[in-house]
């Protein structure tokens, strides 16, 4: 039986961050109504973010994008909100090459 070929850039990446279809999947935890805006570190495992927008219409959504635009350093329009749209539990598609990849994860969370 032949084994499948892992693709090199899945074992750097820490649990809550994968590749799919070109763009690098982040697996979030996210809580809306925070004193402040920031990544808190990891639940489980997604990462962890406190958002200080409220959950009402699509506030907090938005601030997690902005947010994370600005701490990965892309544009705006390079994330889009994949899963989880009233949920907690998100997942933020970034479009990125393999080698940015990486770097993005590390801009987010150095602690893996």
């Amino acid at each position: 039986m032949k084994e499948s070929k892992r693709d090199s850039r899945m074992s750097e990446l820490p649990v809550w961050a994968r590749w799919s279809a070109g763009e690098l999947l982040l697996q979030l935890h996210v809580q809306p109504g925070a004193r402040r805006t920031a990544i808190v570190g990891t639940h489980g495992q997604r990462l962890k973010i406190a958002l200080q927008a409220p959950p009402v219409d699509g506030k907090a959504n938005e601030e997690l994008l902005r947010f994370l635009a600005d701490a990965l350093d892309q544009r705006r329009t390079a994330l889009r909100l994949a899963a989880g749209l009233a949920s907690r539990e998100k997942c933020v598609a970034v479009q990125a090459s393999a080698v940015d990849g990486r770097e993005l994860a590390r801009r987010l969370y150095p602690g893996g």
